[in-house]
């Protein structure tokens, strides 16, 4: 199935950034979210698209065709002929559960979550129709990171995993795919590192500043800090906190005081202007 027309719901940081790169592959790209919202998306794309043109991958005429395919609106409202629908939301079920049954139940094409951490099984069952639905996990950001988990639920279709691997390499991305469990492949891996460097900081082990550059040293573009950062602190603890509930409370895998105490402050990383670190 070759998706043509895709309606990305959230248009903040990852939908703005899948909205781009679907656009710049040919996609028909309608974003929606609250009007205030819109302005900053198409600063973010037009951005995008300016720096694809500066390193000579697109041209003048394919940044002004990716921009023409780039459409804004409030509500989601009719979806007929649209063959993809990606929610790109708050880390939050009843969040994505009610978007997800506010669908019309008659909708034949694919419906997607970007959840990073949340069960699809879980979320599929208050889609249309749970065998068309899938788990699309990009990562942060999605303009640059070429790798995207495809995650099939319980009963989603070989036909709908089959579809959803297409439309990743499509869009030029890497798909990734692997069976719905907590935290998929990813952040399964990646919650240990974020919260050991945590700890290490909590007990004035080392600073944020050297684990860092330590890391960094080993061949990693970015420390666990800088990372976090460029993420979000409330995305990372959303995530720490699903992973934890959902591998049964294990101590090595509870949330760090550290990560509540900076999203309390709003301090949020390079969206908020301050995390671990400082951004003009």
């Amino acid at each position: 199935m070759n998706h043509r027309t895709v309606v990305v719901i959230g248009a903040g940081t990852m939908g703005s950034g899948i909205g781009g790169v679907a656009a710049v592959a040919g996609f028909s790209v309608q974003l929606v979210d609250r009007p205030t919202v819109h302005g900053p998306s198409r600063s973010r794309i037009e951005r995008f698209l300016e720096g694809q043109v500066k390193r000579g991958r697109l041209g003048a005429s394919e940044q002004a065709g990716a921009l023409r395919r780039i459409s804004w609106r409030e509500e989601i409202g009719r979806i007929d002929g649209v063959d993809l629908v990606l929610e790109a939301v708050v880390e939050d079920l009843g969040a994505k559960a009610e978007l997800f049954s506010a669908l019309d139940r008659g909708f034949s094409g694919l419906v997607a979550t970007n959840t990073s951490s949340l069960s699809v099984s879980a979320l599929a069952e208050f889609a249309p129709d749970p065998s068309r639905f899938l788990g699309l996990h990009f990562f942060n950001p999605p303009e640059r990171m070429a790798l995207v988990e495809v995650v099939s639920g319980a009963k989603t279709s070989k036909e709908t995993l089959a579809a959803g691997q297409n439309f990743v390499r499509q869009i030029g991305k890497e798909a990734a795919c692997t069976r719905d469990s907590p935290g998929f492949i990813v952040n399964r891996v990646a919650r240990p590192i974020y919260l050991e460097a945590l700890r290490l900081v909590g007990d004035k082990v080392a600073s944020v500043e050297s684990l860092d550059r330590l890391v960094e040293g080993l061949g990693f573009p970015l420390g666990p800090f800088r990372l976090m950062d460029l993420i979000g602190i409330d995305v990372n603890l959303a995530v720490s906190e699903s992973v934890y509930r959902q591998l049964g409370q294990e101590p090595r895998l509870r949330p760090h005081p550290l990560q509540r105490k900076m999203v309390a402050e709003r301090r949020l990383g390079r969206k908020s202007g301050e995390g671990f670190y400082t951004y003009a």
